[in-house]
Protein backbone atom coordinates (compact mmCIF):
# COMPACT_ATOMS: atom_id res chain seq x y z
CA UNK A 1 0.00 0.00 0.00
CA UNK A 2 1.33 3.58 -1.38
CA UNK A 3 1.39 6.34 1.19
CA UNK A 4 -0.50 6.57 4.59
CA UNK A 5 -3.00 3.84 5.40
CA UNK A 6 -6.46 3.73 6.70
CA UNK A 7 -6.79 1.37 9.49
CA UNK A 8 -9.85 0.66 11.46
CA UNK A 9 -8.73 -1.24 14.95
CA UNK A 10 -10.76 -3.01 17.07
CA UNK A 11 -9.45 -3.89 20.93
CA UNK A 12 -7.58 -0.88 20.63
CA UNK A 13 -7.65 -0.05 24.44
CA UNK A 14 -5.91 -3.45 24.97
CA UNK A 15 -1.88 -3.74 25.23
CA UNK A 16 -1.72 -4.98 21.86
CA UNK A 17 -4.28 -2.35 20.20
CA UNK A 18 -2.46 0.62 22.41
CA UNK A 19 0.84 -0.48 20.93
CA UNK A 20 -0.14 -1.14 17.49
CA UNK A 21 -2.31 2.41 17.28
CA UNK A 22 1.46 4.09 18.47
CA UNK A 23 3.28 2.10 16.12
CA UNK A 24 0.91 3.28 12.94
CA UNK A 25 0.98 6.79 14.55
CA UNK A 26 4.73 6.80 14.60
CA UNK A 27 4.83 5.32 10.66
CA UNK A 28 2.32 8.25 9.49
CA UNK A 29 -0.75 5.93 9.73
CA UNK A 30 -4.31 7.08 10.26
CA UNK A 31 -5.98 4.69 12.99
CA UNK A 32 -9.66 4.64 13.53
CA UNK A 33 -10.12 3.30 17.09
CA UNK A 34 -13.69 1.70 18.13
CA UNK A 35 -14.62 2.16 21.58
CA UNK A 36 -17.95 1.67 23.31
CA UNK A 37 -16.54 4.88 25.98
CA UNK A 38 -14.48 6.67 23.62
CA UNK A 39 -14.24 9.57 26.59
CA UNK A 40 -12.30 6.90 28.54
CA UNK A 41 -10.12 5.62 25.89
CA UNK A 42 -7.07 7.30 27.27
CA UNK A 43 -5.81 7.11 23.43
CA UNK A 44 -3.00 9.16 21.73
CA UNK A 45 -3.59 12.26 20.07
CA UNK A 46 -3.96 12.09 16.25
CA UNK A 47 -6.30 9.22 16.67
CA UNK A 48 -9.81 9.12 16.06
CA UNK A 49 -12.26 7.19 18.17
CA UNK A 50 -15.30 6.25 17.19
CA UNK A 51 -17.86 5.06 19.57
CA UNK A 52 -19.42 1.88 18.53
CA UNK A 53 -19.56 -1.91 20.01
CA UNK A 54 -17.69 -4.13 17.83
CA UNK A 55 -19.63 -7.09 18.88
CA UNK A 56 -23.01 -4.97 17.36
CA UNK A 57 -21.70 -4.29 14.07
CA UNK A 58 -24.98 -2.07 12.90
CA UNK A 59 -23.70 0.25 16.49
CA UNK A 60 -20.64 1.42 14.04
CA UNK A 61 -22.27 3.03 11.39
CA UNK A 62 -19.89 4.43 8.73
CA UNK A 63 -16.70 3.44 10.30
CA UNK A 64 -15.13 1.60 7.85
CA UNK A 65 -15.78 4.06 4.65
CA UNK A 66 -12.64 4.97 2.77
CA UNK A 67 -10.90 2.55 5.14
CA UNK A 68 -7.60 0.09 3.76
CA UNK A 69 -7.38 -2.25 6.61
CA UNK A 70 -8.59 -3.32 9.85
CA UNK A 71 -7.29 -5.04 12.98
CA UNK A 72 -9.71 -7.76 14.67
CA UNK A 73 -9.63 -8.59 18.36
CA UNK A 74 -11.95 -11.44 18.44
CA UNK A 75 -11.91 -11.39 22.38
CA UNK A 76 -13.60 -7.96 21.71
CA UNK A 77 -15.65 -9.02 18.32
CA UNK A 78 -17.26 -12.58 19.51
CA UNK A 79 -19.15 -14.53 17.56
CA UNK A 80 -20.34 -11.15 15.47
CA UNK A 81 -16.43 -11.10 13.26
CA UNK A 82 -18.43 -12.50 10.48
CA UNK A 83 -21.31 -9.49 10.18
CA UNK A 84 -18.03 -6.86 10.82
CA UNK A 85 -16.05 -8.19 8.05
CA UNK A 86 -18.76 -7.77 5.81
CA UNK A 87 -19.39 -3.77 7.03
CA UNK A 88 -15.57 -3.42 6.42
CA UNK A 89 -15.94 -5.00 2.86
CA UNK A 90 -18.94 -3.00 2.32
CA UNK A 91 -16.66 0.33 3.18
CA UNK A 92 -14.12 -0.59 0.65
CA UNK A 93 -11.54 -2.47 3.37
CA UNK A 94 -9.43 -4.36 1.25
CA UNK A 95 -6.72 -6.28 4.26
CA UNK A 96 -7.62 -7.97 7.39
CA UNK A 97 -5.20 -8.77 10.37
CA UNK A 98 -6.88 -11.12 13.13
CA UNK A 99 -4.90 -11.38 16.24
CA UNK A 100 -5.51 -15.07 17.06
CA UNK A 101 -4.40 -17.94 19.53
CA UNK A 102 -1.35 -20.53 18.93
CA UNK A 103 -3.88 -22.96 20.79
CA UNK A 104 -5.51 -22.83 17.13
CA UNK A 105 -2.25 -24.49 15.35
CA UNK A 106 -1.14 -26.04 18.98
CA UNK A 107 -4.02 -27.58 21.32
CA UNK A 108 -3.52 -26.72 24.89
CA UNK A 109 -6.62 -25.71 27.20
CA UNK A 110 -10.30 -26.07 27.03
CA UNK A 111 -11.13 -26.25 22.93
CA UNK A 112 -14.12 -23.54 23.02
CA UNK A 113 -11.78 -20.98 23.50
CA UNK A 114 -9.45 -21.93 20.46
CA UNK A 115 -12.66 -22.61 18.95
CA UNK A 116 -13.37 -19.18 19.32
CA UNK A 117 -9.70 -17.78 17.60
CA UNK A 118 -10.53 -20.52 14.43
CA UNK A 119 -13.97 -19.22 14.10
CA UNK A 120 -12.72 -15.99 13.82
CA UNK A 121 -10.21 -16.84 10.98
CA UNK A 122 -12.12 -18.52 9.01
CA UNK A 123 -14.45 -15.96 8.69
CA UNK A 124 -11.23 -13.36 7.85
CA UNK A 125 -10.21 -16.25 5.08
CA UNK A 126 -14.10 -16.29 3.96
CA UNK A 127 -14.30 -12.33 3.46
CA UNK A 128 -12.63 -11.51 0.41
CA UNK A 129 -10.07 -9.78 1.80
CA UNK A 130 -6.14 -10.50 2.22
CA UNK A 131 -6.01 -11.87 5.11
CA UNK A 132 -3.25 -12.58 8.06
CA UNK A 133 -3.84 -14.62 11.44
CA UNK A 134 -1.26 -13.76 14.39
CA UNK A 135 -1.47 -17.10 16.21
CA UNK A 136 0.00 -15.75 19.95
CA UNK A 137 1.25 -17.80 22.59
CA UNK A 138 -0.08 -15.79 26.21
CA UNK A 139 1.31 -12.44 27.15
CA UNK A 140 3.94 -11.41 29.17
CA UNK A 141 1.73 -9.36 30.55
CA UNK A 142 -0.31 -11.86 32.09
CA UNK A 143 2.44 -11.83 34.86
CA UNK A 144 0.81 -8.83 36.40
CA UNK A 145 -1.77 -10.90 37.69
CA UNK A 146 0.74 -11.64 40.29
CA UNK A 147 1.71 -8.12 40.77
CA UNK A 148 -0.53 -7.95 44.77
CA UNK A 149 1.21 -11.08 45.82
CA UNK A 150 4.69 -10.05 45.15
CA UNK A 151 4.31 -6.43 46.52
CA UNK A 152 2.18 -7.85 50.07
CA UNK A 153 4.16 -10.83 50.33
CA UNK A 154 7.18 -11.66 48.40
CA UNK A 155 5.57 -14.79 47.16
CA UNK A 156 3.31 -16.24 44.39
CA UNK A 157 1.04 -18.38 44.96
CA UNK A 158 -0.01 -20.57 42.10
CA UNK A 159 -0.87 -24.11 39.85
CA UNK A 160 1.20 -25.89 38.01
CA UNK A 161 4.88 -24.82 38.39
CA UNK A 162 6.29 -26.71 35.59
CA UNK A 163 3.83 -25.43 33.41
CA UNK A 164 6.46 -24.24 30.19
CA UNK A 165 5.39 -22.10 27.18
CA UNK A 166 7.45 -19.26 25.33
CA UNK A 167 5.51 -16.29 26.37
CA UNK A 168 5.62 -12.98 23.82
CA UNK A 169 5.85 -9.09 24.81
CA UNK A 170 3.12 -7.62 23.11
CA UNK A 171 4.85 -5.19 21.66
CA UNK A 172 6.39 -7.88 19.10
CA UNK A 173 2.89 -8.69 18.01
CA UNK A 174 1.83 -4.99 17.37
CA UNK A 175 5.01 -4.39 15.20
CA UNK A 176 3.93 -7.60 13.20
CA UNK A 177 0.10 -6.18 12.93
CA UNK A 178 1.27 -2.94 12.16
CA UNK A 179 3.87 -4.23 9.31
CA UNK A 180 0.37 -6.72 7.87
CA UNK A 181 -1.81 -3.85 8.77
CA UNK A 182 -0.05 -1.46 6.11
CA UNK A 183 2.47 -3.30 3.85
CA UNK A 184 1.94 -5.47 0.83
CA UNK A 185 4.18 -8.30 2.08
CA UNK A 186 3.18 -11.93 2.27
CA UNK A 187 -0.40 -12.22 3.11
CA UNK A 188 -3.09 -14.86 3.12
CA UNK A 189 -1.60 -16.93 6.07
CA UNK A 190 -1.26 -17.39 9.51
CA UNK A 191 1.82 -16.83 11.63
CA UNK A 192 2.63 -18.57 14.96
CA UNK A 193 4.24 -15.59 17.37
CA UNK A 194 6.05 -16.51 20.46
CA UNK A 195 9.19 -15.21 22.66
CA UNK A 196 12.84 -16.19 22.29
CA UNK A 197 12.23 -18.94 25.39
CA UNK A 198 10.33 -21.65 26.39
CA UNK A 199 9.58 -20.76 30.53
CA UNK A 200 7.90 -22.68 33.32
CA UNK A 201 6.21 -20.97 36.29
CA UNK A 202 8.80 -21.09 38.05
CA UNK A 203 11.09 -19.98 35.77
CA UNK A 204 9.59 -16.40 35.13
CA UNK A 205 9.72 -16.43 39.26
CA UNK A 206 13.42 -16.51 38.84
CA UNK A 207 13.55 -13.96 36.13
CA UNK A 208 11.23 -12.14 38.06
CA UNK A 209 13.32 -11.98 41.47
CA UNK A 210 16.46 -11.34 39.37
CA UNK A 211 15.56 -8.15 37.39
CA UNK A 212 14.05 -7.05 40.49
CA UNK A 213 16.53 -7.38 42.67
CA UNK A 214 14.32 -9.07 45.47
CA UNK A 215 13.56 -12.42 46.89
CA UNK A 216 11.01 -14.37 45.22
CA UNK A 217 8.88 -17.69 46.08
CA UNK A 218 6.22 -19.53 44.38
CA UNK A 219 3.80 -21.32 46.65
CA UNK A 220 2.38 -24.51 44.71
CA UNK A 221 -2.03 -24.24 45.31
CA UNK A 222 -4.13 -26.70 44.23
CA UNK A 223 -5.69 -26.04 41.03
CA UNK A 224 -9.35 -25.42 42.52
CA UNK A 225 -8.08 -23.54 45.18
CA UNK A 226 -6.68 -21.14 42.66
CA UNK A 227 -10.19 -20.98 40.72
CA UNK A 228 -11.95 -20.77 44.23
CA UNK A 229 -9.72 -17.46 44.93
CA UNK A 230 -10.27 -16.10 41.41
CA UNK A 231 -14.08 -16.64 41.55
CA UNK A 232 -13.98 -15.41 44.78
CA UNK A 233 -12.41 -11.70 43.56
CA UNK A 234 -15.26 -11.28 41.62
CA UNK A 235 -13.50 -12.54 38.24
CA UNK A 236 -15.74 -13.82 35.53
CA UNK A 237 -15.64 -17.58 35.08
CA UNK A 238 -13.86 -17.49 31.65
CA UNK A 239 -10.63 -16.48 33.30
CA UNK A 240 -9.57 -19.47 35.72
CA UNK A 241 -11.36 -21.84 32.98
CA UNK A 242 -8.77 -20.20 30.30
CA UNK A 243 -5.67 -20.06 33.06
CA UNK A 244 -6.18 -23.35 34.29
CA UNK A 245 -6.99 -25.36 31.51
CA UNK A 246 -3.52 -24.20 29.47
CA UNK A 247 -1.39 -24.42 32.75
CA UNK A 248 -2.78 -28.38 33.26
CA UNK A 249 -1.49 -28.60 29.42
CA UNK A 250 1.54 -26.92 29.59
CA UNK A 251 3.01 -29.16 32.55
CA UNK A 252 2.60 -32.11 30.38
CA UNK A 253 3.93 -30.66 27.33
CA UNK A 254 5.53 -27.40 26.68
CA UNK A 255 3.87 -24.42 24.16
CA UNK A 256 5.43 -24.57 20.91
CA UNK A 257 8.71 -21.86 20.43
CA UNK A 258 9.27 -20.41 16.92
CA UNK A 259 11.71 -17.83 15.60
CA UNK A 260 8.74 -15.95 13.37
CA UNK A 261 9.20 -12.98 15.11
CA UNK A 262 12.75 -12.58 14.17
CA UNK A 263 11.76 -14.20 10.73
CA UNK A 264 9.19 -11.33 10.11
CA UNK A 265 11.11 -8.14 11.77
CA UNK A 266 14.49 -8.81 11.49
CA UNK A 267 15.79 -8.91 15.30
CA UNK A 268 15.00 -11.08 17.75
CA UNK A 269 11.85 -11.37 19.69
CA UNK A 270 11.71 -9.18 22.92
CA UNK A 271 13.09 -11.47 26.07
CA UNK A 272 10.77 -11.74 29.41
CA UNK A 273 13.03 -10.22 31.37
CA UNK A 274 12.93 -7.02 28.77
CA UNK A 275 9.35 -6.57 29.96
CA UNK A 276 9.54 -7.27 33.69
CA UNK A 277 12.51 -4.40 33.61
CA UNK A 278 10.00 -2.03 31.71
CA UNK A 279 7.45 -2.31 34.17
CA UNK A 280 9.27 -3.38 37.41
CA UNK A 281 7.33 -0.62 39.36
CA UNK A 282 3.88 -2.54 39.29
CA UNK A 283 5.79 -4.86 41.06
CA UNK A 284 7.34 -2.86 43.89
CA UNK A 285 5.67 -1.00 46.64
Amino acid sequence: MGGPVKTVLTGATGPVGRATTQLLLDTGHEVTAISRTPERAGLPGGVRVARGDPSRPQSLGPVFDGADAVLISPRAVGAAVPELLAAAVGGGVRRVVVISAATVQFPAGEPRFAAEFRAAEAAARESGLTWTALRCTDFDANALAWAPQIRAAGVVRGAYPAAASSPIHHRDIAAVAARALTEAGPADRAHVLTGLQSLTQLDKVRILAATLGIDLSFDEVPADRVRAAMLAQGLPEEIPARLLGSLADYARTPGPTTGTVEALLGRPALTFAQWVAENATAFRN
